[in-house]
């Protein structure tokens, strides 16, 4: 089976314990030192977790960055609504060792930075507001995400953010 996988295009490594929606295929795949695997698939980054994997869809990684042979990655959760806005925490960011990356960095990196549509910081009293417009993988059309600076006075984001998702949804996109 591991053979057809690699005649087929599929680069999910042997055992790899994650469940894969139908046609999520790998199309990038790499050990982690101390074992596991950071898998790339249209959906988002498959990513070791305890004895199994977990998925982090592209429109909720923050930030990626490679340096050193590690990836880490900061991943958003979503910590409520504002409107038609959804308002973002990062969690801490997780490093991964990688010893052969091959186009995992790359492939990460794609598919993160294809998932922005439009980003916009705006500067408020106490902190600011990231505004990023993104696709979901497997969804038709955008949502707006807003992740507050700390500090940012929270009620104020979210009006702001509930007025942008209104004017977004107002004019098609």
């Amino acid at each position: 089976m591991g053979l057809l996988r690699r005649l087929l295009g599929d680069r999910l490594p042997d055992g790899f314990p994650g469940p894969l929606e139908p046609g999520e295929d790998a199309v990038g795949s790499a050990a982690v030192t101390g074992g596991g695997h950071l898998v790339v698939t249209r959906l988002g980054l498959w990513v070791p977790d305890g004895a199994g994997a977990r998925r982090i869809g592209w429109h909720l990684i923050s930030k990626a960055v490679w340096k050193d042979g590690t990836l880490t990655v900061t991943e958003a959760e979503e910590s409520g609504n504002a409107g038609g806005a959804v308002l973002l925490t990062d969690r801490e960011p997780v490093s991964f060792a990688v010893a052969s990356p091959g186009k995992v960095p790359l492939l990460v990196r794609q598919r993160v930075d294809g998932s922005i549509r439009a980003r916009h910081h705006e500067d408020l009293p106490g902190g600011g507001a990231w505004f990023v417009q993104r696709k979901p993988p497997g969804v038709d059309g955008t949502v707006l995400q807003v992740r507050p600076d700390p500090g940012a006075d929270l009620e104020l984001v979210a009006g702001i953010a509930d007025e942008a998702a209104r004017k977004l949804a107002r004019s098609g996109e």
